[in-house]
């Protein structure tokens, strides 16, 4: 339909983050030439959205975030999916690919509080607000005192019921406050070190129909190969890791000219053990780094980790 009307349609969630992101696939486009009347942004609602009582594992997993935004692009009515590329599973529909990313913003995880400046710093038994495994695991490694509660919603929600004393602290992307222009929220900014991101945290992912070549090359000149590249690799990682919404994983690559570094880290959901590895490579090898990188971690924690 892309061919035939020149209106291309943008499928996206309808949160101020989700909309800021696809605006910025937009502006992508326009800035090489497509014409901005011709780029249409179209909001679809997700079960994501919708269930917000309970964890997301509880609710059917990752896909609640991406499975009716993608079948609308299997239908044709959309021409590309804009989607934060942590929310995105591991394996994509048939007929369904990622075709491009912009650049990577700050990958890293914020902490935020009005009681205290940093985890180490809450009272004992304090809360600490979030609906990801992998931050509730991270969170407990470090404080095993500290009490997790679910905390669901966008952004803004979170932030507000942070601030209505739900809970004591939050963990939140870096990436999501900086493209709302919320940075200011974060209480501390934690290291990639201290607290591995989520595989594909900070990345915006762009999904099309694998047939669609005219779309698919009009994506390729906005794509940011680093991140594209980075992206594969983590998503290779968590691929052999059978990565669900109840695992908490970490997986972070970064480029270097031709040269990759990646680090990994699984946990069990108390933070009572952790495995990690890191390791380098050619940026070529970026997905067999990351299968490489999976299969040994799984050897490692053995069959009953999880």
């Amino acid at each position: 339909m892309t061919q035939s009307s020149g209106l291309l349609r943008i499928g996206t969630r309808g949160s101020p983050l989700a909309l800021a992101q696809a605006g910025m696939v937009r502006d992508a486009l326009v800035a090489r030439g497509h014409a901005a009347d011709n780029v249409a942004v179209t909001v679809i609602r997700t079960t994501g959205d919708v269930v917000q009582d309970r964890p997301l594992a509880d609710a059917g997993g990752k896909g609640l975030f991406t499975r009716e935004i993608e079948e609308a692009l299997l239908r044709g009515d959309i021409d590309l999916a804009v989607h934060s590329a942590k929310d995105v599973p591991t394996v994509l529909p048939q007929g369904l690919m990622l075709a491009a990313c912009l650049e990577r913003e700050d990958a890293r995880d914020v902490f935020v509080s009005p009681r205290a400046k940093s985890i180490a710093d809450l009272p004992r038994g304090a809360k600490v607000g979030t609906a990801s495994p992998r931050r509730e695991a991270i969170v407990k490694r470090v404080r095993p005192d500290i009490e997790t509660v679910l905390l669901r919603g966008n952004v803004n929600t979170r932030l507000r019921k942070i601030d209505e004393g739900v809970a004591d602290a939050t963990v939140l992307a870096l990436a999501g406050l900086k493209r709302l222009g919320l940075a200011h929220r974060a209480t501390r900014i934690m290291s990639v070190e201290e607290f591995l991101p989520a595989a594909g945290q900070g990345a915006i992912a762009i999904e099309v129909r694998e047939n669609d070549e005219t779309t698919r090359a009009l994506l390729a000149q906005i794509d940011h190969a680093d991140t594209s590249v980075a992206l594969a690799c983590e998503r290779a990682f968590l691929g052999v890791l059978d990565g669900t919404c109840r695992t908490p994983i970490s997986g972070h690559a970064t480029i270097f000219g031709p040269s990759l570094q990646f680090r990994g880290l699984i946990a069990k959901p108390d933070g009572s053990e952790a495995r990690d590895i890191a390791g380098t490579g050619n940026r070529a090898d970026a997905i067999k780094i990351g299968i490489e990188a999976g299969r040994e971690l799984k050897a490692r924690a053995g069959a009953g980790f999880f």
